[in-house]
């Protein structure tokens, strides 16, 4: 195949793709080559016929026929806007994954050029449409003019662009804001499959043992049974602002005027420790990825000063963050600025071993004002001005080099957030107590941000319960040969996904886990064709996994009492359900008697960004003054249980939600989103002083039976599937 490096003003350069695609000879040949793949030797039988030269000389002809197009595709700027050679010999004999990653990477920019002209194309057409006015045509060497459609590389046509009038920058800004409005998805992946995982290009080394987090920088209780964090030594009022003060905050200087830097090496990074050891305050904001590894990576930490900005590039400076920032997070002297800061503590504890004392969490203060919202985004947009684009928030964080467009975005979490700090301050001086009794406003943001600080990270563990807490489980209705293959697969995931540090949603996602053990394919070529994409680790161990179907089907009777136990629960919920709408129904407006209380618990769905629901979590936990409260014995929960989870609350997730800004845990098993289960309290009796408002799911999974009053006292402990294993690529599933 050639490729037409003709000038512009002929149609060669801008055809190359049509003309790729519209030839007939390519896609004939594509179509045979497709039909007669099931015919070509594989594995073994491959090796044998290579032996014998009517079979390996012409292999070995198409083998470089095919090279030398790829090598020419590669080598074409015109068709992916930058030359992407093709992998050398040598490298594809270390790594036979080398030549598809490669071919997977071109792919990509293809098919994202496209998006990129079928974006503008969809732009001009709606202008066309809204002004009556036709602009689409370009250059009259295009057969396709009337398409509208435009190639995005190569030089473009100055012609058709001069045709356009100013309205068109007019109109890609109110489309932006309908957009916005209408909450479309973002474009922006939130799993880029390109991108090399920063285990293996960084050498990160995390420990995934099925063992409790160690938290090694902090002091024992005196019996050793819990670590005691650094912050139980001081006081709540040691923190409180001593001035009173409430003068005219000043704003920020714009983004574009403030110095900013971008801290890649050790050298950087000292220097930043430096200035912040001189400054009384800072904001601070991480960017999080959970997906390919399985406790999840901290990918940046963003840092503002007063006068400057910072961004950390935290997969490169890994070891090096904590022995050089600790101290200054630890010292209670310096306050620092953090939004919904219930993961971004526990990120720091579990990568940096970073401990933070004097913290102010600007979601906090928004729920104590009583404010309309408490998302960052609107805080942006109602104290400074700024339209946050939150396309980003769920974006790879691993890509490297970060575009200019992310490290826009990530500067502009704490870039801000001092002045929101100062703003927020002064109303909470000005604003009284909601009763003699209570405290100050002030004093009340810095209790909970104390508590916040006060959490201690806590490692997803394996029991031998876990795979009841998956989700979905609960209205899958598994029989229990069933059953029993779900717990196979599930302590099979984990193996893999902690000895290899990947997510076991990448492992075995639980929608294709429950699929499989529905099914219950006993063969490899069953159980391939149960699959609907590409999983390499089940492609990898496609004998051990058939074994291990087959070993939990023969200790079906072992998850009788399970499979009893889940039907039991679900007739119970859809009881509790019916009597709650039924209350509902009967109540009126005004029937639910208004007391005092100190939280309210909101439940909600946790999306995984691919939209996948598999996990529910807590997503968030308003304090307020008053609540309504629901009249049922299963809705109540005490205050110092909800403390207690808010402080050991840890979900191995995305970025924190911009719309609650922060996220706690609740007693009783609740889920992470691989599925793993994290014990906490599950006594319920409602404290005297203090009641909770629990709106209820539609479909409640058993991670949320202690929130009604209704655990399990009944263990499940069928025969263990998984013994005496070192290495789970050794194992033998046949026994």
């Amino acid at each position: 195949m050639e490729i037409d490096q003709t000038d512009e003003g002929t149609p060669g350069k801008n055809w190359t793709l049509r003309d790729l695609a519209a030839r007939g000879s390519l896609r004939t040949s594509i179509g045979k080559l497709s039909g007669s793949s099931r015919i070509i030797s594989s594995q073994k039988d491959f090796h044998f016929y290579n032996n014998f030269p009517e079979f390996k000389n012409p292999v070995r002809e198409t083998g470089e026929k095919s090279k030398n197009m790829l090598i020419k595709i590669g080598a074409s700027e015109d068709l992916l806007g930058k030359a992407v050679m093709f992998p050398p010999d040598e490298k594809m004999e270390l790594d036979d994954d080398v030549a598809n990653d490669w071919l997977e990477n071109v792919n990509d920019n293809i098919f994202e050029k496209f998006d990129v002209s079928l974006d503008e194309f969809k732009k001009l057409r709606k202008k066309e449409e809204e002004s009556g006015v036709r602009k689409m045509r370009v250059n009259a060497i295009d057969d396709d003019s009337e398409s509208g459609f435009q190639m995005v590389c190569g030089k473009k046509s100055k012609k058709f662009f001069s045709s356009l009038d100013a309205n068109v920058e007019e109109f890609r800004v109110k489309s932006q804001e309908v957009r916005g409005s209408r909450k479309v998805k973002p474009k922006v992946p939130f799993h880029i499959p390109t991108i090399p995982r920063p285990q293996d290009e960084y050498k990160i080394i995390v420990n995934n043992l099925n063992q409790p987090f160690e938290h090694v920088w902090l002091d024992r209780s005196e019996d050793g049974s819990t670590f005691v964090h650094c912050l139980e030594k001081l006081s709540v009022i040691d923190f409180v602002d001593k001035n009173d003060s409430t003068a005219e905050a000043i704003k920020p200087s714009p983004i574009a005027l403030t110095p900013f830097k971008l801290v890649e090496d050790v050298n950087e990074l000292r220097r930043l420790a430096l200035k912040l050891a001189n400054v009384k305050e800072f904001a601070v904001d991480l960017e999080h990825n959970h997906y390919r590894s399985f406790q999840g990576l901290t990918c940046l930490m963003q840092i503002s000063t007063r006068t400057e900005d910072f961004v950390i590039d935290t997969l490169k400076l890994r070891v090096h963050i904590g022995p050089y920032l600790r101290s200054v997070f630890k010292d209670p002297t310096k306050r620092k600025v953090m939004h919904g800061a219930d993961r971004d503590i526990l990120w720091l504890q579990r990568d940096f071993s970073i401990y933070v004392c004097n913290m102010f969490d600007t979601g906090q203060a928004s729920r104590v004002l009583k404010m309309e919202r408490n998302s960052l985004e609107y805080l942006l947009n109602h104290f400074c001005g700024v339209a946050a684009n939150k396309e980003y928030q769920n974006a790879d964080w691993r890509l490297r080099p970060l575009p200019h467009e992310m490290i826009a975005y990530a500067r502009e979490d704490t870039h801000y957030l001092l002045y929101i700090y100062d703003v927020l301050r002064q109303k909470l001086l000005m604003s009284a107590a909601e009763s003699e009794n209570s405290d100050p406003p002030l004093t009340e943001v810095y209790k909970r941000s104390y508590d916040i600080c006060c959490q201690l990270y806590e490692k997803e563990l394996l029991t031998d319960n876990s795979y009841l807490y998956i989700y979905g489980l609960q209205d899958a209705v598994l029989n229990a040969k069933q059953l029993a293959v779900v717990s196979g697969l599930y302590e099979w995931r984990d193996v893999v996904a902690r000895a290899e540090d990947e997510s076991t949603g990448y492992v075995l996602p639980n929608r294709t886990l429950l699929e499989l053990a529905k099914q219950m394919p006993v063969t490899a070529s069953k159980l391939r064709h149960g699959l609907r994409s590409k999983h390499p680790y089940i492609e990898r161990n496609i004998g051990s996994v058939v074994s291990i179907i087959k070993h939990a089907i023969r200790n079906a009777s072992a998850y009788e009492e399970a499979v009893e136990h889940l039907k039991a629960r679900r007739l119970e919920m859809v009881t509790e359900e019916n009597s709650l709408a039924d209350d509902s129904e009967l109540s009126p407006p005004t029937a639910p008697e208004v007391i005092k209380t100190t939280y309210e618990v909101e439940i909600k769905h946790s999306y995984l960004p691919n939209d996948r629901k598999d996990a529910t979590s807590i997503s968030s936990v308003q304090y307020v003054n008053e609540s309504h409260v629901i009249e049922s014995s299963n809705a109540r929960i005490s205050t110092n249980e909800l403390k207690s989870a808010h402080r050991s609350y840890e979900r191995n997730g995305n970025k924190k939600s911009e719309t609650d800004g922060c996220a706690t845990n609740v007693p009783g098993e609740t889920l992470h989103e691989s599925g793993h289960p994290v014990d906490t309290p599950t006594d319920t009796k409602l404290s005297p002083s203090a009641a909770a408002t629990i709106p209820t799911l539609k479909k409640p999974s058993r991670a949320f039976e202690a929130l009604f009053g209704n655990s399990a006292k009944r263990k499940y402990i069928p025969d263990k599937i998984l013994l005496g294993f070192r290495n789970y690529k050794t194992l033998n599933w046949s026994k």
